[in-house]
């Protein structure tokens, strides 16, 4: 089967990926756009399975998977997407992303020679932009780090277009740590002009540069708000957003985190504060009773299984756009 296509922005410029993919920021409104529009269009043909048109759109060609961090979510939608898409995969031991046997720098220039693409979920964003550098035939996608979680994003803005459409205008209010989720959708979510409010306690908000680099990405007017006072935050909110107190890499912080989150935790008296129909949004895993109790997570408000589901969508919109396109 041919090539998929997917639509062109409205002035007839598609907008274009580079090689790699590290950050919400590297794309742009057209790019995003077009990846978004050719998601659904997957999630809608992936009934056909082997009569996709994009089921052989990278037949022959390998993407290796390099997970320093565990993950269920992740891993197991890029793999899906990989293979949905014709291609193989490569599983790469952890222990190949610590530098130590041999400096991560070698390890990406022997697997640029042996494969198209590398998702890597590690600890610095650094480490994925050393590679990207230096392997100049690879591309290299994000699939996770301590500064940005962009495929997280495109998930959650793909289920926001499901239950909004457009969404411009829109508001999602994310309570809780000012974390790697909440700089890329807050990224993502101004990219489709939709407004976004952080609460945080005080020592855990988001940066000023990350806010910063975040409203420059900013289209159709929308802004970006920073509140401490969580129901200042959800009141009048179209999403009610929140992700686990306590990242991976910072267990030996989680009883003081548990004190100091607990008043952020998002409940039934905290969506009330929300516009009526208001959804809620959750990266998973989740931890019911801490950041968000069962009744809110289990409540027809919640879009978290339709989060989880995009992921794969999304991502193999993604790989068809750095890879096939």
């Amino acid at each position: 089967m041919g090539p998929f296509k997917m639509s062109n922005d409205a002035d007839g410029d598609p907008g274009k990926l580079g090689k790699d993919f590290l950050s919400i920021s590297d794309l742009d409104h057209r790019v995003l756009e077009r990846l978004l529009v050719a998601a659904a269009q997957m999630k809608r043909d992936r009934r056909l399975g082997a009569r996709a048109p994009t089921a052989s759109d990278l037949s022959g060609h390998h993407v290796a998977l390099l997970f320093e961090k565990p993950s269920l979510r992740t891993y197991s939608t890029f793999e899906i997407a990989i293979r949905e898409l014709g291609a193989n995969t490569l599983q790469l031991p952890a222990h190949f992303a610590e530098g130590v046997r041999e400096p991560i720098e070698d390890v990406a220039r022997n697997i640029e020679r042996w494969v198209r693409a590398l998702v890597i979920r590690t600890f610095a964003q650094e480490k994925a932009q050393r590679i990207a550098k230096v392997a100049t035939r690879l591309s290299v996608v994000n699939a996770l780090t301590d500064e940005e979680h962009p495929c997280q994003a495109l998930a959650d803005v793909l289920t926001m277009r499901e239950r909004w459409g457009a969404g411009v205008g829109r508001t999602v209010a994310y309570v809780g740590d000012g974390n790697n989720v909440a700089t890329s959708l807050m990224q993502a979510a101004l990219m489709i002009g939709v407004n976004v409010r952080v609460a945080s306690p005080a020592g855990y908000t988001l940066s000023d540069d990350a806010v910063r680099h975040a409203g420059g990405l900013s289209r159709h007017g929308a802004q970006v708000q920073l509140f401490e006072d969580p129901r200042a935050a959800v009141a009048g909110a179209d999403a009610v957003y929140t992700d686990v107190w306590t990242s991976m890499g910072e267990e030996h912080e989680a009883f003081e985190r548990r004190r100091v989150f607990a008043p952020y935790q998002v409940n039934a008296a905290l969506m009330a504060a929300a516009n009526p129909g208001a959804i809620f949004m959750h990266c998973l895993p989740a931890h019911r009773g801490e950041e968000v109790t069962a009744e809110v997570i289990e409540s027809p408000a919640s879009v978290v299984f339709d989060q989880a589901e995009n992921r794969l969508h999304t991502q193999k919109a993604l790989l068809h756009l750095l890879l096939a396109d």
